[in-house]
């Protein structure tokens, strides 16, 4: 007898549906799959260096970071994540996390166990291609915040940054052309993006000037994307979104 539908399962379909196209027995299946729901608040670690996960969290609502830190106690954050992101999915193959998880706002996660997505992916195999591209993506990211933070100016770098958040909370649904919610501290973005936190400051007044971003508290609003595109040098093709 089938199980009913976990709702909050949608956000990670979409999510997974921007890279893949799924089949609606595909969507039905990935909707039956039983998630335990956590609400977490901001500032605290869920995964952690040296965890040895028997289940994958899905990012359901808010934003949460990936992060390692020096002997100093130093922080650079290797990633933002946004709901319908996996960002442990690694522990399905890997026996031992290398790497913090973090929220940035108050979050809600889902844990997947991993014998249930094992279970998934025998009866649907396409499945097991499709978690995979997300990894594959993912690594993508990486790929392109190496090049941001090594070779781009801070300008360029930070409106790289924003195009980049735009497109995936538009991926699913949420966000529009103009307006989105970003709770990420300057001190947050600074670490993500290899500046320090007064420089950041800068850097976003530099871009409010020249009119790029607008906006209070958590919400922004772009007034001009092609403008800012052509300020972050931002080509979106490493995000390998399905039209």
């Amino acid at each position: 007898m089938p199980t009913a539908p976990y709702p909050h399962n949608n956000v990670m379909i979409r999510k997974l549906e921007s890279n893949f196209k799924l089949t609606d027995e595909e969507k039905l299946a990935l909707q039956e799959v039983p998630v335990h729901i956590v609400d977490i608040k901001s500032n605290q670690d869920f995964v952690k260096i040296g965890d040895r996960p028997t289940q994958c969290c899905v990012i359901l609502e808010g934003f949460s970071c990936v992060y390692k830190l020096t002997m100093e106690g130093k922080r650079q954050i290797m990633a933002l994540h946004v709901p319908g992101d996996i960002p442990d999915l690694q522990s399905l193959h890997l026996d031992i996390i290398d790497i913090n998880i973090a929220t940035i706002s108050n979050c809600k996660v889902g844990y997947v166990q991993h014998d249930d997505l094992y279970d998934l992916f025998k009866r649907h195999p396409r499945l097991n291609d499709a978690f995979w591209r997300q990894t594959l993506v993912d690594a993508a990211i990486f790929r392109e915040w190496l090049l941001n933070i090594g070779q781009r100016e801070a300008y360029t770098r930070i409106a790289h940054i924003i195009c980049e958040i735009v497109l995936r909370l538009k991926a699913v649904g949420l966000a529009d052309d103009q307006t989105f919610m970003m709770p990420v501290t300057q001190a947050e973005m600074a670490d993500a993006t290899g500046i320090t936190p007064v420089h950041m400051n800068r850097v976003l007044q530099a871009l409010r000037n020249d009119d790029l971003i607008r906006g209070k508290r958590n919400q922004v609003y772009i007034p001009d994307w092609q403008k800012l595109v052509k300020a972050g040098e931002f080509d979106p093709m490493y995000l390998h979104l399905v039209p």
